[in-house]
């Protein structure tokens, strides 16, 4: 006797395009593409999740860089004085203040400049 798997497949295939809602075509519609297409999605974003955290500490680095060569100094040169400075702001908030505050950012690259001479 086989077994139909009825009520159970029911339930799977409903999960499975639950999810994929929203996807274009086939893809949210028939179970196999939905499935694969569903697989895939998934694996993406466990792999971004991951990416998101490089991707922003890059664009961080990249603004303080910007508005530290404003004041003559290098991104590394800034970090290393702020660090001797004793002043423990990460690369976060460095990059917002780089952005929407920028004479509080002055005071600070001064002081690292101060720090490195």
């Amino acid at each position: 006797m086989r077994i139909k798997r009825g009520l159970t497949r029911q339930r799977r295939h409903r999960r499975i395009l639950k999810q994929a809602s929203g996807f274009r075509g086939a893809r949210g519609k028939l179970i196999r593409p939905a499935r694969l297409a569903l697989e895939r999605s998934l694996k993406f974003a466990y792999r971004d999740r991951r990416q998101r955290k490089r991707q922003f500490r890059r664009l961080w680095v990249v603004r303080i860089n910007a508005a530290a060569r404003e004041y003559g100094l290098s991104y590394s040169r800034l970090m290393n004085g702020l660090k001797r400075a004793g002043v423990e702001v990460d690369r976060k908030i460095l990059a917002d203040l780089a952005v929407t505050h920028p004479k509080a950012f002055s005071e600070l690259a001064e002081l690292a400049k101060s720090q490195a001479a």
